[in-house]
């Protein structure tokens, strides 16, 4: 397998960084001038566009490595692939996320296996790979993008609601497993996001639920990027916290 090299000082694994909340951290660490390890399952073709912005516009610099991360086996291999360009990430950012609206009596298993894969698995994955490095280097951020509805539930999205209150549980528990090896894992609950998740509301839907929130509009990716910026220079002290960002709407 070709060994890499990279002149950067700092690495991050952003899942599904080919569009939306990914998308936005990808480019907003290749701006401070980070290396950015880009993966995404399917949509290549924007993760190469993403790829061709952070070399022309960025002082930062990429490597893409495609794969389902909830995967096992993409998992291992993505991560043998990082670690030939660098010894450890300093921060790992679990972003990659589907969701499904319907009626839990109409879910098949396919589709609820889908969705704990990639929600929740995917993120037991990629922590299982990038801790060991962290705890010999006794430092590291892990950072779970998830959802408001891991708090509260939504109706019609049993499946999801439930893979993201797995992902705060799995963010709180193994905060205090490597609290101890000054490893700092936190979670970004984020509300109604302008992304294309939420592209299947039609005018009329989208007005209704603006007017639900108190901010009275989506939050965009970019302002997701900038929490989670944020949490990768926080102080080590804030661990095993679930932020939202949802303009006051939980």
């Amino acid at each position: 397998m070709k060994t890499y090299t990279s002149s950067a000082e700092h690495f991050v694994l952003i899942t599904g960084a080919s569009r939306g909340i990914g998308r936005a951290c990808a480019l907003l660490f290749a701006r401070m001038g980070w290396h950015i390890f880009l993966n995404c399952r399917r949509s290549f073709l924007e993760l190469q566009e993403v790829e061709k912005k952070i070399q022309s516009e960025t002082p930062g610099s990429c490597t893409i490595l495609p794969g389902d991360v909830g995967n096992p086996e993409d998992v291992r291999q993505i991560f043998d692939a990082i670690y030939q360009i660098c010894p450890c990430l300093d921060v790992l950012i679990n972003n990659a996320g589907i969701a499904h609206i319907g009626l839990l009596t109409d879910m098949t298993d396919q589709q609820w296996q889908d969705i704990i894969n990639t929600n929740l698995s995917s993120v037991f994955y990629c922590c299982r790979s990038a801790v060991p490095p962290m705890i010999t280097r006794k430092q590291g951020r892990i950072i779970n993008i998830s959802s408001m509805w891991g708090t509260s539930g939504a109706s019609c999205e049993a499946a999801y609601s439930a893979s993201k209150s797995g992902v705060h549980g799995l963010t709180r528990a193994l905060a205090k497993e490597l609290a101890p090896s000054n490893i700092q894992v936190n979670a970004v609950a984020c509300g109604v996001i302008d992304t294309a998740m939420n592209s299947q509301l039609d005018a009329r839907e989208r007005q209704a639920l603006e007017e639900d929130i108190p901010s009275g509009r989506f939050g965009r990716p970019e302002e997701v990027a900038r929490l989670v910026w944020d949490l990768s220079q926080a102080p080590d002290y804030l661990t095993g916290q679930i932020i939202g960002i949802d303009g006051g709407y939980i």
